[in-house]
């Protein structure tokens, strides 16, 4: 379901390929949410969230020293979403997630398809122009 089509494609070796990591996660999530097989998800959607902060923070460090090295004068506005990003995965309650594992699993979906779509398409983009 999540893949890295050709339109979020940068140009950037290095942001590209994490980006591909970042839609890997996200279709982590998707796989996990469409298994009915697997009834107690709380673990799985621990590990998938933890993954994505860890990764972000990784991801973003990088995508802004390459914005640095280019003197990129959208980098304050980046930074600011990227900060953004990264509060809103923080904010996601897990001390309610075994009562809501769907509904958390469905938030998170929604917000990496936000995020990735628009994003990448809108900001990320830009900065290879």
């Amino acid at each position: 379901m999540y893949e890295m089509k050709p339109e979020y494609y940068t140009g950037i070796a290095q942001i590209d390929e994490e980006h591909k990591k970042l839609f890997e996660i996200a279709d982590e999530a998707y796989e996990l949410y469409k298994n009915e097989f697997i009834p107690d998800k709380y673990d799985h959607i621990a590990k998938i969230l933890n993954e994505l902060r860890d990764y972000t923070k990784i991801h973003f460090q990088h995508e802004e020293e390459y914005m640095k090295s280019i003197n990129y004068k959208g980098m304050f506005m980046q930074k600011v979403q990227h900060d953004q990003f990264c509060q809103k995965l923080d904010e996601l309650d897990l001390e309610h997630l075994d009562e809501n594992s769907e509904e958390v699993i469905q938030e998170v979906l929604t917000f990496l398809t936000d995020w990735l779509v628009h994003h990448i398409l809108e900001t990320d983009k830009k900065i290879a122009e």
